[in-house]
């Protein structure tokens, strides 16, 4: 008898965890409940982080002056998910990307809507399109998605670059 080959299993895994948020996320997760985007600067290079961490993630020093960030930027890189996320609040298919925020120097990742997947390129400008504000939370998900904007393209090649 010839022994079957296995290429593969199932093996959903479902955890609780708790996230201490600190003072840095702290400050930006209050700031995100009135509608604000705050990125933290470092004084040795200048970067500006969105979200901040508290420290620089190239010097490694402390980020305490606090910068508002416009809720327009572009996108660095993208993917179609057409897989769906086991208990996701979005249906496939649907595009993530990283976007860099004008002014921050660090990327993070969301959703893109309102365009043909097809069209989404690098270099796109999009906008935040937030929840209603009586949904807002101690959330980046207050951000329900990001949307192309009529906005010449962005050459991000040395964004992340210091």
């Amino acid at each position: 008898m010839k022994e079957e080959k296995i290429l593969g299993f199932e093996a959903p895994i479902y955890f609780e965890y708790s996230y201490t948020a600190g003072r840095a996320t702290s400050r930006f997760l209050r700031a995100i409940k009135k509608g604000k985007i705050m990125g933290q600067r470092c004084p040795k290079c200048l970067g500006v982080y969105v979200p901040p961490r508290g420290s620089c993630p190239i010097d490694g020093v402390a980020t305490e002056e606090e910068i508002e960030i416009p809720d327009i930027g572009t996108v660095e890189s993208f993917t179609i998910n057409y897989l769906p996320i086991p208990g996701g609040a979005v249906e496939p298919p649907y595009v993530s990307a990283n976007i860099i925020l004008d002014g921050a120097d660090l990327s993070f990742m969301h959703i893109i809507d309102e365009i043909d997947y097809s069209k989404v390129r690098i270099g796109m400008r999009v906008k935040a399109h937030w929840k209603p504000e009586n949904e807002w939370k101690y959330s980046l998900e207050n951000i329900a998605y990001f949307v192309p904007i009529d906005d010449p393209d962005r050459d991000v090649s040395g964004v992340l670059k210091k």
